[in-house]
């Protein structure tokens, strides 16, 4: 009998959402590295993962205080009730470590499975608090893949065949103070990434989200800002909005967030929070949002984090890629912290290095709009030594 290999079972059961998968066969991950599985020779190669599993591995693949906490509580239960009902030590010793990380208006956490989700519950909280309808997100903002977070995306290439979507959303551009105008008293809500991320990290002058925060408050209009690739140490600090002065009335997060394991929240003000509970009664719910291992590996990931400080040595992590990653065809290298771009002059340019890099073992990539700069974005663990290998790879496929 003919063997099947997992690579055709891939592409015969597996739905496919492009023509051109990485289609790399892996069978293990540690630390900065991923391992394909072993030829018939018992080779293995191996890769060094400087995105993250798109901003997901923030301590790293299968860190070791992550494992224990999962082996942990996977010896006490699992899935139990929909969420609010039963009181879970990993929910209630997360949300209260999350409370310790923010300022006094951020402590009701409200526990999803994935980023797209708590973009979701954030918008039904905006408007059952506000009673109003209209949202405002920004051009070029990736938030999420469902209906109502594909909404608020700032590009209608990824949007116009799954008209009609949510009315009345708004966009305006990011770190235009010009267009904050736009926000009024029939605002719910600006949803806005600190960073933009999708967009090719572009980083606001700090002036630009105060202005925003003004504007909100004067018209009534709640503040939400979409953390999810940012937040648990990304750009230098815990969350990147604690280095513009600005807090916001929702804070959402996610990826980096689980080590590893699917989890999201949306973070806001018990006052806020409160209208879920009437009119109507559970008004919003989740089976598996604050899945009980998630939360005990997120609850390890954020220790190790905060314990090891992980978010201020990423900072000058991120200035020694800004330093190595020199080179005629490298127009700029921009970003906060281990959240970088690398422009190139265009993705003709750009894409066969991405592919080359692969090759010689380093996996990068590029954002859903800004096709012309490569992604970077490692664990927080790399190291110094680690860094310079992976730009010398880097610049080497460049050549190549």
């Amino acid at each position: 009998m003919q063997t099947v290999t997992h690579r055709q079972l891939f592409y015969q059961h597996i739905a496919q959402t492009s023509d051109f998968p990485l289609g790399l066969e892996i069978d293990r991950a540690e630390g900065v590295y991923i391992f394909e599985a072993a030829t018939e020779s018992g080779e293995r190669k191996r890769y060094m993962d400087l995105i993250s599993g798109i901003g997901v591995s923030n301590v790293g693949h299968r860190h070791p205080r992550v494992l224990e906490a999962i082996q942990n509580q996977l010896d006490k239960y699992l899935h139990l009730m929909v969420y609010g009902e039963y009181i879970q030590t990993p929910q209630t010793q997360l949300a209260h470590a999350l409370a310790q990380t923010l300022p006094d208006n951020l402590d009701n956490v409200y526990f999803t499975n994935s980023g797209t989700e708590a973009v979701e519950g954030a918008m039904k909280l905006a408007k059952r608090y506000t009673g109003r309808t209209e949202i405002i997100s920004c051009f070029n903002a990736y938030h999420g893949s469902t209906q109502g977070a594909l909404s608020l995306s700032g590009d209608e290439h990824f949007k116009r065949n799954y008209r009609p979507l949510l009315p009345d959303i708004r966009h305006i551009r990011h770190g235009h103070t010009v267009d904050i105008e736009q926000v009024s008293n029939r605002t719910a809500a600006v949803v806005i990434e600190v960073i933009a991320g999708e967009a090719g990290v572009r980083v606001p002058d700090a002036t630009y989200l105060q202005a925003l925060r003004t504007r909100c408050t004067e018209v009534g209009a709640l503040l939400i800002f979409d953390e999810i690739q940012t937040g648990f140490g990304r750009t230098g600090t815990f969350w990147a909005f604690e280095g513009f002065g600005v807090i916001p009335d929702i804070l959402l997060c996610a990826k980096g967030m689980g080590g590893g394991m699917p989890i999201g929240a949306f973070i806001s003000s018990t006052e806020i929070m409160s209208v879920f509970k009437n009119n109507p009664i559970l008004g919003h719910i989740t089976t598996f949002g604050g899945h009980p291992v998630s939360c005990a590996s997120s609850l390890a990931t954020l220790q190790v984090i905060q314990e090891q400080k992980l978010f201020e040595s990423a900072e000058a992590k991120g200035q020694l890629f800004k330093q190595l990653l020199t080179h005629p065809v490298i127009k700029e290298v921009r970003g906060k912290g281990l959240m970088l771009a690398v422009e190139f002059e265009s993705f003709g340019v750009l894409k066969p290095i991405i592919d080359r890099a692969i090759l010689y073992g380093i996996i990068t990539d590029w954002f859903l709009f800004c096709d012309n700069s490569m992604r970077i974005a490692p664990p927080l663990i790399i190291t110094e030594t680690e860094i310079r290998e992976a730009c010398a790879v880097i610049l080497d496929a460049i050549d190549a």
